[in-house]
Order: C-alpha cells, then structure tokens, then sequence
C-alpha cells in the first residue's frame, strides 16, 4: 500500500517498558500514547529519567515493550516474526547520543557506512565499484569531505563523528529515524549545522523523526509537535507553538520558565519546583507529580493517574485540576 495512505506512520497505544531489579519493578514506560504523521517530527522532552529515550528505543525494538500496540504502516510491529522485523527494519533507523560510542573505534568512516548496505544486501559485497560509490554519495549528502573516506572516528571532530551517525541511518533509505539527543554532545554551534542538515534530509528524503532532548530551545526548532514526559508517562502534548504559547500542565510550566533568554538584562519569570520527585519503582496510584505541582492538589489527585485529555485541538494535557476547569 502507497505510504500516502497512512494517516498516521506510527501510532502508540499504551506503550509499557518495566524492568526488574532488586529494589523493585521500575516504571520506565508506563501508558504513553501518541501518533506521528508522514514527514512530520514529534519532540519528546523532559528530566533525565523520565524514559524519553526508552520510549524511542522501544519503539525501533531496540528494547522489547513489555506491552503495548506499536503500529507502523497499518500493522502491529510487536506481533510480527523476527525475520519481517528484520525487514522492517531497514525502514526505521535510530542516530544516537553519543556519537564516538556509538561507532566502532576500529573501522574506518567508509567501513561503518557500508556496514549497513553489506549486511542487508542493499549492495554485494564484491562489487566494490558500487560499493565506494554509495558510500561517496552518502558522504556528500552529510557534508563528509572525501578525504575522510580512510580516516578513525578517533581521528574526527565530534560533529563530523555524527554526520557518520547520520549517513549510516539514512544509507537504507528509511521513512522513519529516532534521533537519540543527536546534538546534545556537540558544541553550540556544531549543533546548529546538525540540526540544518537533519532539516535538510527531512525535506530532501521526506523522513519523519521522533527528536529526543533536554534542549526545549532545540525542539521549539525543529519539532512540529512535542510531547512533555514526567516519571514514565506523558503529561501534555500539543503542536510546538501552541505548547510554547500556552503551556498548561505546571510540570510544562516551569521547564519553560528554565530557558534562557537571549536579550541582556531581560528576565524570564520562573517557576520553581519544590519537594522530591516520585521514585519511578513501584510508584503509588495517583498522580505522580503531585509532591512537586504547584496547583492545589485535591483528593482526585492521589487516587487514580490523571488520564490525557484533549483540552484544546490537538492539546492534550494530564492533569487532574485542568480537567475540573
């Protein structure tokens, strides 16, 4: 079926990811719903932990849900054989955090593209000629200067590391990539050339992309919609200039209200959080940022999560106190 066809490319239902461990069960993923549109870039924020990297690796199967619908192109990824996984996976593709260990400190920058191209058969590994070509092709693309063609990771500079990252995710030609906090290892202005370059794909290859990060000043740039998480669980979605103008669940609030403003002597108003944050191992019913909200919490609060609702068009926020209002 034409991928046009797809309203939505991915669709989440109730995705949950625990994992075991002496203390108890941790709550990484716990019921986060969302959708993403052909070309489109979905953000998704919050704290270290909150389980927005889990989120995407499960997503891409790099970790297994431990329950969940994930829907790509009309069918459930998580009900289908190893082997249409495998294919499937050509089409989805991940660029990573950390873009010195997410490459092998023993090939070389010609090496690691082709790896992808050679183990999936795109291109035989004995036609070399092709080969070299594909790999010059791709190198041009990210903005790699052939004369790196033979050059080590450790030889590199951390953007151009990245763009290594980036060629290899787009040598299979996928519709779909999670960027893993792709540019928080960069220096600023390093980042600004990665973030263009990734725009540039988008439109060029018609990619849609799921955009991990701390940086809300990052994803207000590049994301179309942005999902704000806390301790597992989403707490509020909307398109990025309608979050931006007119956050709504306090947890939204005060992350914005942390960003820097770049005019002297001007300051933005911020909102502080007090309290400790929930622990994430077996954590009690309720809403799970209530030792921190700065709305006053009722009784409605402790009983049961606040579900997601749709308070505006497209704006979803889970908050027990808004739902009242």
């Amino acid at each position: 079926m034409p991928e046009n066809l797809y309203e939505n490319l991915f669709e989440v239902k109730n995705l949950i990811k625990y994992f075991k461990t002496g203390k108890g069960i941790v709550h990484a993923v716990d019921g986060v719903s969302f959708t993403i549109k052909p070309g489109k870039t979905l953000g998704i924020v919050g704290e270290s932990g909150c389980g927005k990297s889990t989120t995407g690796r499960c997503i891409i199967r790099l970790i297994e849900p431990t329950s969940g619908e994930i829907i790509y192109k009309g069918r459930d990824i998580c009900k289908i054989s190893k082997a249409e996984m495998t294919k499937a996976r050509k089409e989805i593709q991940i660029i990573f955090q950390d873009p010195y260990s997410s490459l092998n400190p023993r090939k070389t920058v010609s090496q690691i593209i082709s790896e992808p191209l050679l183990h999936n058969r795109i291109i035989d590994r004995g036609d070399k000629d092709k080969l070299e070509s594909r790999i010059l092709e791709l190198m041009e693309t990210v903005g790699l200067a052939e004369r790196l063609f033979n050059s080590y990771p450790h030889e590199l500079d951390g953007g151009r590391r990245q763009r290594i990252g980036i060629a290899r995710a787009i040598s299979m030609q996928p519709d779909f990539i999670v960027c893993d906090e792709p540019v928080s290892a960069l220096d600023v202005s390093i980042q600004a050339q990665i973030l263009n370059l990734l725009k540039r794909l988008q439109t060029e290859l018609g990619l849609t992309f799921i955009f991990i990060t701390h940086n809300l000043s990052v994803v207000n740039y590049f994301a179309d919609d942005i999902a704000v998480m806390y301790l597992g669980q989403v707490v509020e979605k909307a398109p990025a200039e309608e979050l931006f103008d007119n956050p709504l669940h306090p947890y939204t609030k005060a992350l914005l209200s942390a960003i820097l403003v770049p005019e002297t002597g001007k300051k933005r108003n911020r909102v502080m959080l007090h309290g400790e944050p929930s622990s994430p191992i077996d954590p009690p019913a309720g809403c799970r940022f209530s030792k921190r909200c700065n709305f006053h919490v009722s009784a409605l609060c402790v009983p049961r999560d606040p579900p997601l609702v749709e308070i505006s068009q497209n704006h979803y926020v889970a908050c027990h106190c808004i739902e009242r209002q």
